[in-house]
């Protein structure tokens, strides 16, 4: 065999809105699973073979016979998808969240199971609704269900602690009464577990200090499953929580996995703010982190920190060579394999998966028509395309051809958050007449509207609309076939920020901000009328070196 080339790994290894990764190993193949809130397809996998270069697979769940998103509020909808492998078939179990406000959390759990990554998966299977973040743990021939408990009742704290149930893999459902875990002392509020198995010790890896900026991954051990655990006396695994200024931040809710040589890498979320611990426009990503197994048994991540650049795996030459696969881009049409068009697996879609009754990549010669939905503020029928933002510095364009023939009509291109965050530059008539383009902003849910600046268009109906994010400012701009001019004022890019999405109301939470920052294509038809939008030579544009 060739001699063994070092490499290492860029973190985050999935930038852009990739949090709570749930990583698995089957054979030579490494997969990553991140929560998707409110966007279809829901669960967003990854795959690798040494690490360090990944390709996109798109989301698992595609339809509603697997996921409901019809209402969801702003980031509810997939929670912490935990991904495993047995018996032949890959396991996904997916809460998904109808409700948080209030002090109340309805968190339905479900289990899918597929025979491939890719598919199919299985009608999903009711699990329960006690509790999110939940996990399947293979235990030998015992399967069990590990999640937190949710206390609704003011004053309790919203957690009852972790539980674990037993799941009958033969019956394909639960079996018997939750069991109680064992907490170490002074535990207090607990999500994200994990269990593992590792010689006489039962290892449970758990997300504490909530999902900011003191956010953390500890772990504990016990020798039966219920513990009781003691955690490690070394303290976190890993956080970032004493340490305000390294690039990345809220290192927290992770997972562990095992390569084919024997070593260990925790797959962990992580967030690159603008300035001292400022907001976080990109959202949470994922990152990785060598780990080591003291002599006692307690595994480790050197420095306790997360870091930019961390030892990839030990691999001979020729299987890395065969690695250095390009990530797809940013195209906007794939295809499923029968040469029938679907959305790239960048793209997702708001609250319902992409269906002919609202979008089209046949219809017309133009590669997209968007039928016009509902209302920003709907939690239901939006016609919204986007991508995640991956990149501090970066553009998006595309070419639009719209006839609008009522200011109830509006199509154009949007930065967004959520319904209550986005900016919109956006092509409608006023009051019944000719063709205009503005711009729209909606900050906590205040819409503003600059029909000051508007431009007529006349008879143009084909633009160029761009928007360029650099740093904490957006700036849209148009093309009418003359150059790009501006459009609109320099808008705060810092509303699209998971701090900015959060508010509180009386010290309940209100909305919460778990997404990061979208761009995409966006068509309304107040009317009902599903007016359509042709949308072609869709572009995103990370600027060199700042996609990291």
């Amino acid at each position: 065999m060739g001699r063994r080339t070092t490499w290492h790994i860029d973190n985050p290894v999935l930038t852009g809105s990739h949090p709570d990764p749930s990583i698995l190993r089957v054979g030579a193949d490494f997969y990553v699973a991140t929560s998707t809130f409110e966007w279809y397809p829901g669960v967003r996998l990854h795959h690798s073979q040494d690490l360090v270069h990944w390709r996109s697979l798109g989301g698992a769940l595609d339809s509603t016979r697997l996921l409901d998103l019809d209402g969801c509020p702003n980031s509810g909808g997939v929670w912490a998808p935990n991904l495993t492998y047995a018996d032949g078939l890959f396991h996904l179990v997916y809460s998904n969240v109808s409700t948080y406000a209030g002090g109340f959390t309805d968190a339905p759990n479900y289990l899918v199971t597929a025979p491939a990554i890719g598919g199919p998966w299985s009608d999903p299977i009711p699990l329960h609704a006690r509790g999110f973040d939940a996990s399947l743990f293979h235990d030998g021939p015992d399967v069990w269900l590990a999640n937190l408990v949710h206390d609704w009742r003011p004053g309790h704290g919203g957690s009852a602690g972790l539980e674990v149930t037993r799941y009958d893999r033969a019956a394909g459902r639960l079996a018997g009464d939750p069991i109680r875990v064992e907490l170490p002392t002074r535990a207090g509020w607990i999500e994200g577990p994990n269990l593992y198995r590792r010689g006489p010790w039962y290892y449970l890896l758990t997300a504490d200090g909530g999902t900011g900026y003191d956010h953390q991954v500890t772990v504990s051990r016990a020798r039966s499953l219920t513990g009781s655990y003691e955690r490690d006396p070394d303290g976190p695994l890993i956080t970032a929580r004493d340490h305000p200024d390294l690039p990345l931040q809220k290192a927290g809710h992770g997972s562990l996995v095992e390569t084919g040589a024997g070593q260990w890498y925790l797959a962990y979320l992580v967030a690159r703010p603008h300035g001292r611990r400022g907001p976080c426009v990109l959202g949470r990503e994922t990152a990785l982190a060598r780990v080591v197994w003291t002599p006692d048994g307690w595994p480790r991540v050197p420095g306790g920190v997360p870091a930019l650049e961390v030892p990839a795996p030990d691999l001979p030459p020729d299987a890395v060579a065969g690695r250095l696969v390009p990530e797809p881009g940013g195209h906007l049409a794939d295809s499923d394999g029968s040469g029938r068009p679907i959305l790239g697996p960048q793209w997702s879609t708001l609250r319902r998966p992409a269906s002919p009754d609202w979008l089209s990549l046949t219809e017309r010669p133009a590669p997209l028509r968007l039928r016009g939905g509902r209302s920003p503020q709907s939690l239901t029928g939006a016609s919204l395309v986007a991508r995640w933002i991956d990149a501090m510095d970066c553009a998006f364009e595309a070419t639009m051809e719209y006839r609008p023939r009522s200011f109830q009509h509006a199509a154009g291109i949007t930065a967004y958050y959520n319904t209550r965050n986005w900016y919109f530059l956006y092509v409608t008539v006023d009051d019944e007449g000719p063709a205009v383009l503005r711009t729209a902003s909606c900050d906590k849910g205040a819409v503003s509207v600059d029909e000051d600046g508007q431009t007529a268009l006349g008879d143009v109906r084909r633009l160029r609309l761009g928007l360029d994010l650099m740093g904490a400012e957006v700036r849209f701009r148009y093309d009418a076939g003359d150059g790009w001019r501006t459009a609109g004022p320099p808008l705060d890019a810092t509303v699209l920020s998971d701090e900015h999405a959060e508010e509180f109301e009386d010290g309940r939470i209100r909305a919460l901000g778990f997404t990061g920052a979208f761009v995409g294509l966006w068509a309304w038809d107040l009317t009902g009328g599903g007016l359509p939008a042709d949308y072609s030579d869709v572009a995103y544009l990370p600027r060199a070196g700042t996609a990291r």
